[in-house]
């Protein structure tokens, strides 16, 4: 997932398909919420991983802004990017009290 947002977020402007009005938003939200969710999956503890997607976010904005790959940093692209951090991180606090929710009653 790392790999996909990297080349998602810092690939050249002229590698980037078009994509519909409004389409990019949808994108860094799915990304960051997967981004959210897999990371948990892997054990990652929820607030450092939290914290540090937050920073991932916010740097990789300024990055597009200033980096010569023909992209623009945008303050709603980060604020959607943090949206989807925290829809990630709850969708997956919701799978696990599930989870553990059926497990408790296999077991009685």
């Amino acid at each position: 997932m790392i790999l996909i947002s990297l080349y998602a977020l810092f690939s050249p402007a002229s590698g980037v398909p078009f994509l519909p009005p409004g389409f990019d938003k949808i994108a860094h939200f799915c990304l960051f919420a997967a981004l959210a969710f897999t990371g948990r999956r892997a054990n990652i503890c929820a607030s450092h991983l939290g914290a540090s997607l937050v920073v991932y976010a916010v740097v990789s904005e300024i990055l597009q802004a200033v980096l010569p790959i023909n992209r623009d940093g945008d303050v709603w692209d980060a604020a959607v990017d943090l949206c989807g951090v925290a829809i990630g991180l709850w969708l997956f606090s919701r799978a696990r009290r599930r989870d553990h929710h059926r497990s408790g009653h296999a077991d009685g």
